[in-house]
């Protein structure tokens, strides 16, 4: 099998060849990974292409550098200011801040071709044809979605009090977020023909303890959201519609399947998520994921690596799973990744499990 017919398979709830991988961001990618693994895209069959989804791409620009702090305004009309050798920046001024009328912010049209050019899409060493990134790997479309996007716009601890306090102001700037969002994210898998896939939505709305507010407020405040997006996907012809979601999403989850949503992704360890747990409880949505980054690939031993993999590709055996991290910090040691990429070529060849 390809690597796409390999993920529809698995998305289908059919035996593939083999494991579908899909691996996380790497924060590092050593000269002495790559010997040993080859290119870094080549360790996933999935491959994310995510257009320019902010609310004012063209305004995007550095300001200034003063005293070793360099000032920029992004696509999402936020001031920052961060040191050139850091990873975090801090943010300065939001586009709707306190005070501000969310129907006074005109937002750039869905449409710009500048959104959907390949060259700006990360990582850059990626394909950036899309018919032969089709060819290489199970291409879909992403966009974020109206929590975590709103909060780029409104700045994350107030828009929390706005759910809190003023949910009627909450839900008109997630709508008009989602909104944009939803016609961004119509536009990709059409421009990019990506019906045969589909598109993720990213929306990092838990932690590792459960969602960032109760699921009243989700159900009152996003749902509806929600379901325009899922919708609107679908009715551009997107067969799969995922969310990608950190931390422990579940107490959500009846609520989002229900809205359309088909899969999910990262799954992870540390926030209670198990793979085995949530195949008992959802047989038919797809779990993307499901090893732990934190704990198991970091520490070891090789065995539990092992075996915690294993653990994984044995309820994807008839499909319905894509193994991977939610990342690859420095960490992890390159012994620790080899024996899980050993475990998904070999133990998850269910070719050679089905020959004997």
């Amino acid at each position: 099998m390809t690597s796409p017919d390999r993920v529809l398979a698995a998305c289908a709830f059919r035996r593939p060849d083999r494991i579908p991988r899909w691996e996380g961001s790497f924060l590092e990618y050593p000269d002495s990974w790559f010997q040993r693994l080859g290119p870094l895209q080549d360790l996933s069959d999935i491959s994310i292409w995510a257009p320019d989804e902010t609310p004012f791409p063209t305004r995007a620009r550095r300001l200034k550098e003063e005293s070793g702090w360099i000032y920029e305004m992004n696509g999402w009309g936020t001031t920052i200011r961060r040191r050139a050798d850091a990873y975090f920046n801090q943010t300065l001024e939001v586009a709707m801040p306190e005070g501000a009328d969310p129907d006074a912010v005109e937002f750039e049209p869905p449409q710009l071709d500048l959104r959907y050019d390949p060259e700006r899409m990360w990582p850059p060493e990626y394909e950036r044809d899309i018919e032969r990134a089709k060819r290489k790997h199970c291409v879909f479309a992403k966009t974020g979605g109206p929590y975590l996007r709103t909060t780029l716009v409104r700045g994350e601890a107030q828009f929390l009090l706005d759910i809190a306090g003023d949910p009627g102001l909450a839900k008109a700037l997630a709508d008009k977020v989602g909104d944009h969002l939803t016609a961004v994210g119509v536009e990709a898998v059409r421009r990019w023909s990506l019906q045969d896939s589909g598109i993720w939505i990213f929306d990092d709305m838990a932690c590792n303890s459960g969602p960032m507010f109760s699921p009243a407020a989700f159900e009152r405040i996003f749902l509806p959201a929600y379901r325009r997006m899922i919708g609107a996907y679908k009715q551009a012809g997107a067969k799969y519609v995922g969310l990608h979601c950190d931390g422990d999403p579940r107490a959500l989850l009846d609520m989002l399947i229900d809205a359309g949503i088909q899969a999910l992704n990262p799954v992870e360890p540390r926030a209670n998520m198990d793979v085995v747990r949530l195949r008992e409880l959802y047989p038919r949505l797809i779990l993307t994921g499901g090893m732990c980054n934190t704990a198991t690939m970091v520490k070891g031993p090789i065995e539990k690596i092992e075996a915690e993999a294993r653990r994984i590709i044995d309820v994807g055996r008839d499909g319905g799973v894509i193994i991977g991290h939610h990342s690859i910090s420095p960490e992890v040691p390159l012994e620790h990744f080899l024996a899980y990429q050993q475990t998904c070529l070999t133990y998850g060849d269910f070719t050679a499990t089905d020959a004997g």
